[in-house]
């Protein structure tokens, strides 16, 4: 049985933990982008689907291409981050079950292409996986500032033509600043959000 993790590291993942708007300029290192996604595979997806696709946009020309394709605050904030990741999902997610969920590689067969079901499964799926991305980006040290207010289409069209895949969101990676930081906002409590049944 695991064991609670310290305050210390509760407070990284969420208690102190905030959303960027302003970000130190500073690149990267790949080895890092591929460990925050090593961490972030590992969380649990309906059998083991695994949809999400990300495209960690570093370069300045990847950056600019999703800059301009998003609103002008967003836009802003994604030219000066040093990575700004577009969460996707692969609506074809089914096709790679058989390797993924090999005791049962029939499970593919759930979720027939094309069908409602599989549309919602790799968007439900998607939405966990970039939470884990979050949550383990936080755990190696970094600050995550995610987004919406983009152009879901054009991202598309800009990062995932001639795919299967769509945007879902975006997420820029770095080491945020105080600048932009607005006090935390408040959060519903347990008697507002939850019942016990």
């Amino acid at each position: 049985m695991s064991a609670p993790l310290p305050d210390a590291s509760l407070d990284q993942l969420f208690r102190e933990a905030r959303s960027y708007n302003a970000w130190k300029t500073e690149p990267l290192p790949e080895t890092l982008l591929r460990a925050v996604y090593d961490l972030a595979r590992m969380g649990p997806t309906s059998a083991n689907c695994s949809p999400a696709r990300f495209v960690f946009c570093t370069s300045a020309e990847s950056r600019e291409k999703l800059a301009s394709l998003a609103s002008a605050t967003n836009g802003a904030k994604i030219r000066q981050a040093p990575c700004t990741v577009i969460i996707g999902h692969d609506l074809e997610f089914m096709d790679r079950i058989p390797e993924l969920f090999p005791h049962n590689p029939g499970a593919k067969d759930w979720f027939p292409k094309g069908s409602d079901l599989a549309e919602r499964t790799a968007f439900r799926n998607g939405t966990l996986q970039g939470a884990y991305l979050i949550l383990a980006a936080r755990s190696l040290g970094l600050d995550c500032g995610p987004m919406s207010g983009f152009a879901n289409d054009k991202v598309d069209e800009a990062f995932f033509a001639g795919t299967t895949v769509k945007s879902n969101f975006i997420c820029s990676l770095g080491h945020g600043t105080d600048e932009n930081l607005f006090p935390r906002s408040p959060r519903l409590t347990f008697e507002d959000a939850c019942r016990i049944a």
